[in-house]
């Protein structure tokens, strides 16, 4: 058993013993081929979150600075995370993500770029739209509905596909990708007000 599923198992008896999380939507996960998993962001829980939900292994982008610390690192690295530096355009981390695609693979990201404070739904940085107009992947709205409170429900909801074929043949330049980034952001908020009881 590899230890992406090692940790996946440990992940998920502790969502489910101190949060009682609800996953739903997970069979609009395609089984195979490159997909983009695009969610907001309100905890330090949620890329573990994000993947102990579904079957096929997820990867991240984590900041550069974890993987100096050893043990972490080592865990980061298993649990499918890769390098970025924050704060410029890092070019690396850039093709590390489209090889994941390219290569039929599962790449989350957190579009917002950082965690939301006030829990509510920040804007969305054009990354998110780079990749999917850079790759054929599927792309997956997922909100993520807390706060992490012991023994309240957090609930993780996948979305349906994004229909991105406007937006891939369409223009191109900075307005496709703000374009495509604020429909994909548009989905998310629509899971996160379908969701919130």
């Amino acid at each position: 058993m590899s230890y992406y599923r090692v940790f996946r198992g440990i992940f998920r008896m502790f969502f489910s013993a101190l949060y009682r999380w609800q996953v739903i939507g997970a069979e609009h996960i395609p089984k195979e081929g490159p997909v983009i998993l695009c969610a907001n962001h309100i905890s330090l829980l949620d890329p573990p979150l994000l993947g102990s939900g579904i079957e096929r292994q997820v990867h991240f982008m984590a900041k550069e600075e974890l993987f100096r610390i050893p043990v972490i690192s080592f865990l980061i690295k298993k649990f499918g995370a890769f390098p970025v530096k924050r704060g410029a355009s890092d070019r690396t981390a850039i093709r590390t993500a489209l090889k994941i695609l390219e290569e039929g693979k599962i790449f989350g990201i957190f579009p917002e770029g950082t965690r939301s404070k006030t829990g509510e739904l920040g804007p969305g940085l054009p990354g998110v739209g780079m990749f999917a107009l850079k790759s054929e992947a599927v792309v997956i709205p997922v909100a993520i509905i807390g706060p992490y409170k012991l023994f309240r429900p957090v609930k993780i909801v996948y979305g349906e596909p994004i229909d991105l074929s406007t937006q891939r043949f369409g223009k191109a330049g900075s307005d496709a990708l703000k374009e495509t980034t604020d429909l994909i952001m548009l989905h998310i908020k629509k899971l996160l007000d379908q969701h919130r009881s």
